[in-house]
């Protein structure tokens, strides 16, 4: 009775053995009497005992794999060390079981020897600049090869580039070297344009002088004509009104006549006068002079009151 309740809890225990229950994101591959049977995906499964067994448990997620620095040798010969990442993912879990030994390492020597040939058709300068068409071509490389390893490359990128310590230090001098070339220039620009910009301050304060030096000679002359035409209007109407009031000849001849005094006062040291005011003029030369000819002195009144001495 006791032997076969221990044979009935040893079954029990074998047949719930059996019992899989697959979590998210994983997948595991059966094999029957040593050979692939199947695939079995997220859930509850069951494995016959002893008949199958579970030959590899495969995650699904997508893998980062860092690889060790590499030594490559440019088309330059210089060498310098490139480390790579590379973002792989399980799409068949068959063929990673079954295409590759180890199939990580299999991707690390082919990651290794894809960036050398990549490396060795470029320059030096050329390898600086060029990241991305280097992970483009690894990436499109690596995805081909390990297609048939059930192993989907989805992205390669170069982590690090470390030339030679010697080449680091010609990179800096020349990196160097150009900035202060370049700050050359910005200041050389920025002298430029300073030295534009007050010219053309000089010349339009210039332009602005001369522009208000002519509106002052404009404003001056038209105030000379104006006063020119009141004048010659304001002539205008004195002849007017001293026609209206049948001024005479003796009239106009005093006037001419106080005319060719003011001449007089002027610096000209020759008059002409005109024979018509000839005769006019000595009459007033004989008039002033009458005027301003002196008295005789009065003669002297005798003192009655005082007599004479002799």
């Amino acid at each position: 009775m006791g032997f076969g309740v221990v044979l009935l809890i040893i079954f029990v225990g074998i047949a719930a053995s059996g019992i899989k229950i697959i979590p998210q994101s994983k997948a595991i591959v059966v094999e029957r009497l040593g050979a692939y049977h199947r695939t079995i995906q997220t859930g509850l499964h069951y494995v016959i005992p002893i008949f199958e067994r579970v030959a590899n448990v495969v995650s699904l997620k997508e893998n980062v794999k860092d690889f060790a620095p590499q030594p490559v040798i440019t088309k330059d010969n210089v060498t310098m060390q490139i480390d790579t990442v590379v973002y792989l993912q399980i799409t068949d879990s068959k063929l990673y079981t079954y295409g590759v030994e180890n199939p990580v390492n299999a991707i690390e020597n082919l990651t290794a020897t894809t960036l050398r040939n990549i490396i060795g058709e470029l320059e030096l300068d050329e390898t600086l600049t060029s990241r991305d068409v280097i992970n483009t071509k690894m990436r499109a490389i690596l995805d081909e090869a390990t297609d048939p390893w059930g192993i989907k490359v989805n992205r390669v990128e170069v982590k690090n580039i470390l030339p030679p310590r010697d080449i680091q230090d010609a990179m800096e001098k020349q990196m160097r070297a150009e900035r202060e070339r370049r700050e050359a220039i910005l200041k050389a620009e920025g002298e430029k344009k300073a030295a534009i910009l007050i010219a053309e301050g000089e010349k339009e304060s210039a332009i602005l002088r001369a522009d208000a030096k002519r509106e002052a000679h404009i404003r001056e002359a038209e105030g000379e004509a104006e006063a020119i035409v009141k004048i010659q209007e304001a002539t205008a109407t004195g002849l007017k009104l001293l026609k209206e009031a049948g001024m005479d000849d003796a009239v106009l001849k005093f006037k001419s006549y106080e005319a060719m005094v003011k001449v007089a006062e002027g610096q000209a040291t020759k008059i002409i006068i005109p024979s018509e005011l000839q005769n006019f003029a000595t009459a007033g030369t004989v008039f002033n002079e009458t005027i301003d000819r002196p008295k005789p002195p009065k003669p002297p009144v005798a003192n009655l009151d005082k007599p004479n001495k002799i």
